[in-house]
């Protein structure tokens, strides 16, 4: 399960069409507890294809990652198992002005042989304490309206659908993006979750 947000460049990215669907062995409980969270680096771009094999996973070019590294090393964080493979990595910033200064996350994804482990929720746990420290006002992402196993997680999480973004991810055809949030102790109010009743265009998001 991922979710993707617009490239610095504000280019939106093209994905794959197959529905390819993976059988791997689940690894047990005890693995998790024994995984190591720690910032992403340069030498796990030659070790993170294996995440990447979910086709609803967004993919980006090396300058992408590289990007986030050095604007944004504190929230590009990875899990890590015993053996050192990478089990899912989350990569997001922080931006906006004024009441819509918030965390977002960029891309989120878990190998499929770690999935229904938790680390989903403990890898945006981490960015939110990220956001939180940096007195962000909210937190949000954009996932595919089709992506329901995604969408369900995150609202267990404690996201709302803020709004839709219409034709978001480019595709045969484009398809929209809901636009999740969930609010943070500085926005007492929680005015940053209540929900648009509009849709919006890529170009109207700020």
């Amino acid at each position: 399960m991922t979710s993707r947000a617009n490239s610095p460049s504000g280019e939106r990215s093209r994905k794959p069409t197959n529905n390819r669907s993976f059988d791997f062995p689940k690894k047990t409980l005890e693995t998790l507890t024994m995984t190591t969270l720690r910032p992403f680096t340069c030498d796990d771009m030659f070790r993170f294809n294996f995440v990447n094999l979910d086709p609803l996973t967004e993919t980006y070019g090396l300058t992408f990652y590289l990007q986030y590294m050095a604007h944004w090393p504190e929230y590009f964080q990875l899990t890590e198992a015993p053996g050192g493979e990478i089990m899912g990595y989350i990569m997001g910033k922080a931006e906006g002005h004024g009441t819509n200064w918030h965390g977002h996350v960029t891309a989120l994804s878990v190998a499929p042989d770690y999935r229904r482990l938790g680390l989903a929720a403990k890898l945006m746990s981490g960015l939110e304490e990220i956001s939180e420290k940096k007195q962000a006002y909210f937190v949000d992402l954009f996932v595919r309206v089709s992506n329901t196993v995604a969408i369900n997680m995150y609202k267990n999480l404690g996201y709302i659908i803020y709004r839709t973004v219409l034709e978001y991810y480019s595709g045969s055809p484009d398809e929209d993006a809901y636009d999740m949030r969930k609010s943070l102790s500085r926005d007492v109010d929680k005015l940053s979750v209540v929900p648009l009743t509009h849709p919006v265009r890529p170009e109207d998001i700020e």
